[in-house]
């Protein structure tokens, strides 16, 4: 049965085109409801609702909650909540689901769902296709309709998050700039850091609805080099607008992704005795982060993109981390999906432990030169079975040689194909995916 609805991360789109509506969402609330609301006749149960700061957040929030109400389920609101918090409280509160209202690090204009289950992991596809199937048919209402109750759940997290780490685990001593991209983490992430004791320099905190992600966040780091330059801080941290990435600016201003930050995490715990019995990337993933975990004797796997795929092999090969350049990082052993707040601490744990500078110890992974460009796509196109493209791509290999990897990727949230070109020459490198992607430009969007 195919997909009408759920893509790979929920259901996304541009609120301003219509692609999705108050009245959508209210019939998805029913569909959740009628599909979840009363699982095994135990009693119609608990559906939590949070979302980031954008302004159709609020819209969309009324809407899910009286769609719910009207299939006889209760409703509990979080307010705007990091996605993994909501993850987190589905499963301490045994909620029937966690609905996140978020369109993570996209415009304002965009919005959309996560779904998670009651163990807070992502809900599986046979329950997303039973939602569809539902969403098919007339909307009733309930004989008992559903109540709502506000719940705060900021002091919880923010206590789950620093209970992440060893008892009296301090920063004390340290300055960090927080990039809270306007969005989710806005309030929380602030108070994680400070209560652990360190000097907060909070930026980018001031949500008024349109400016999530607005030049701030994971994905826009410029201002948050500069303040970190400017400050003489030890480091900057940033998240993405609903609080599920993060990625770090040493005292230098020099930028540490994804894969940088997963390697700190993985070498610390290898060293230390902690839980790394293995490490799933994706096919985006750095071949010197390949290489370095090899290095250590730490198995490595590559997953599609996307992080329903990487938690997906770190649980069939029974692993504990995994993630994503981005900065999409899941640590199974203290969470349930991808946490900014609690990687970041991960990360600040192996500093503390070994007594050196980020930048330092970024050194210890030697990134191989990558280049990503994307090219926007008037429509879908299927990479699989384009011979046109897959020339172009075979024409790039065999310049590189051996000694290199290309990779045509299309965006799971965004009308894009991802190129990418990685080698061991930087110059190369750039010159073969800008060569590329112009090639990609031009037989995708033939006709324009």
């Amino acid at each position: 049965m195919g997909r009408k609805y759920f893509g790979t991360d929920g259901i996304r789109g541009c609120v301003g085109k219509g692609e999705i509506t108050p009245q959508f969402f209210l019939k998805l609330g029913w569909a959740v409801g009628k599909v979840l609301g009363d699982k095994n006749g135990s009693g119609p149960g608990m559906v939590l609702i949070g979302k980031d700061t954008r302004i159709s957040g609020y819209m969309f929030e009324s809407a899910l909650e009286a769609g719910l109400i009207s299939a006889g389920v209760d409703v509990g609101l979080l307010g705007p909540m990091p996605t993994p918090a909501i993850a987190y409280l589905t499963r301490t509160f045994q909620a029937r689901a966690g609905i996140v209202i978020s369109a993570s690090h996209n415009a304002y204009t965009d919005n959309g769902i996560k779904l998670f289950n009651t163990q807070g992991t992502k809900l599986a596809d046979e329950l997303e296709l039973e939602i569809e199937a539902q969403l098919e048919k007339e909307m009733d209402t309930a004989v008992n309709l559903g109540k709502a109750r506000r719940i705060d759940g900021e002091g919880r997290y923010i206590e789950y998050c620093k209970g992440s780490l060893p008892w009296g685990f301090s920063l004390k001593g340290m300055t960090i700039v927080l990039d809270c991209a306007n969005g989710a983490t806005y309030n929380i992430a602030p108070l994680v850091f400070q209560e652990l004791g360190a000097k907060v320099i909070s930026t980018a905190v001031s949500p008024d609805g349109l400016n999530i992600n607005l030049n701030c966040g994971s994905t826009k780091l410029k201002a948050l080099q500069k303040h970190v330059l400017e400050t003489q801080a030890d480091m900057g941290i940033a998240f993405d607008g609903d609080g599920d990435r993060v990625m770090f600016v040493d005292d230098r201003g020099e930028v540490i992704d994804g894969d940088e930050l997963l390697f700190i995490i993985a070498a610390h715990r290898k060293k230390t005795g902690g839980a790394c019995d293995g490490v799933v990337g994706t096919l985006m993933s750095n071949f010197g982060f390949e290489q370095g975990l090899n290095k250590l004797n730490i198995p490595f796997e590559r997953a599609k993109v996307g992080d329903r795929y990487v938690i997906e092999a770190m649980k069939k090969n029974g692993w504990q981390l995994g993630g994503e350049s981005s900065g999409h990082i899941v640590c199974s052993d203290v969470t349930t999906t991808g946490d900014g707040i609690i990687a970041a601490l991960q990360v600040l744990a192996a500093l503390k432990s070994e007594d050196a500078s980020l930048h330092n110890v970024k050194k210890r992974m030697l990134k191989t030169p990558q280049s990503m460009i994307n090219v926007r796509i008037d429509k879908k196109v299927d990479l699989d079975n384009n011979e046109e493209l897959k020339s172009a791509v075979a024409t790039v290999e065999s310049e590189l040689a051996g000694k290199g990897r290309v990779l045509l990727r299309p965006s799971g949230t965004e009308p894009l194909i991802r190129v990418m070109v990685e080698g061991e020459d930087h110059a190369l490198v750039e010159r073969l995916c800008k060569g590329l992607a112009a090639e990609v430009e031009k037989l995708v969007n033939a006709g324009k």
